[in-house]
């Protein structure tokens, strides 16, 4: 038990750190080829801020472990709304002013109600996971569009600021997309293992444990990005993150593990986490636009989300004790 807590805490430490590496070089290339900040910040950071699901979730699909796989997905969209945004606003108070952000939140909405309707019935075939992916390459090429149009847009300017302004050699820059890839793959492996040791050695699912552990731990580089970009003041980014993190993991990551294995959807799933999901991202949503003016993620509304996060947290262990005990 000793030794596969070890290797979760040291996978997390390294996929983390390897994530960020990722990010430095891929983002630097993409300055060097003439890619313009706000599609470096939609497409580069969110790549990068959501490789650690993707990787997870890939080698649990190869491994046969589906559960860790859709609880790592659905789990760190849980985390990063109600968690990530939760401490940030708490933090600083999150002002939306992008309108590619805004945008982006019935997308997000639309979304996370198609991957609702494909697991309702407990089985996310193959078809309905090329399907995540084929919606997600027309939201990419949406974005893209977006980001070309709108060169004056909040995020473009904030992403502006907050790319390195010293130019990274090419050559450096490759050297730590591969290595951050390497590691990416390495931690994985290592922080998998150890999750299905802590699973078998609890007695409880991978799902729960993908739901918890995992999901917070591949989460952590959307946290530390968001908290930076709020001491700052580019709240856009911020959010941002979270928004292009959820997309991504909701079409990517849950699309390419069902195309590996189409897979056996526990009910629990669609009826307390997805609900979760749907609940949130409306919040969100209504967050995000704002009742009466601007949009803004207040103090008051940062704490609730904190609230609605450790609610949900209780409730799965709570659940899931007294269901290994009978």
């Amino acid at each position: 038990m000793l030794l596969a807590i070890s290797a979760v805490v040291l996978g997390l430490i390294v996929l983390v750190w390897s994530a960020d590496r990722l990010v430095d070089g891929a983002a630097a290339s993409a300055g060097q080829l003439g890619m313009p900040p706000m599609l470096i910040g939609i497409i580069i950071l969110g790549f990068g801020t959501s490789a650690p699901e993707i990787v997870v979730s890939i080698i649990s699909a190869l491994k046969g472990n589906p559960g860790l796989a859709l609880g790592n997905a659905y789990g760190s969209n849980i985390a990063n709304i109600a968690l990530i945004l939760g401490i940030t606003a708490l933090l600083s108070p999150i002002i939306v002013h992008s309108r590619v952000v805004r945008n982006e939140m019935p997308v997000l909405i639309g979304v996370t109600a198609l991957a609702a309707w494909q697991i309702r019935d407990g089985m996310l075939t193959t078809a309905e996971s090329w399907t995540l992916i084929v919606v997600f390459l027309l939201y990419m090429a949406w974005i893209i569009r977006q980001g070309l149009r709108q060169q004056a847009d909040a995020l473009g300017v904030a992403m502006t600021a907050a790319l390195p302004s010293h130019a990274m050699p090419v050559s450096r820059a490759v050297l730590w997309i591969v290595i951050g890839l390497v590691l990416l793959i390495a931690s994985s492996q290592l922080l998998i293992w150890g999750a299905i040791s802590i699973a078998a050695a609890l007695g409880v699912s991978d799902l729960v444990i993908g739901l918890t552990i995992v999901a917070i731990g591949t989460s952590l580089p959307e946290l530390a990005s968001s908290i930076a970009a709020v001491r700052k003041g580019e709240h856009d980014i911020a959010l941002g993150n979270v928004v292009g993190s959820n997309l991504f993991n909701t079409l990517i990551v849950v699309g390419i593990a069902g195309v590996i294995r189409p897979i056996a959807v526990e009910p629990q799933i669609f009826t307390r986490d997805m609900l979760t999901i749907g609940i949130l991202t409306v919040l969100l949503f209504v967050f995000a636009y704002g009742v009466r003016g601007r949009g803004k993620i207040n103090r008051p509304e940062g704490a609730f989300l904190l609230v609605c996060y450790f609610a949900y947290i209780g409730y799965l262990l709570v659940t899931t004790v007294f269901t290994s005990a009978h």
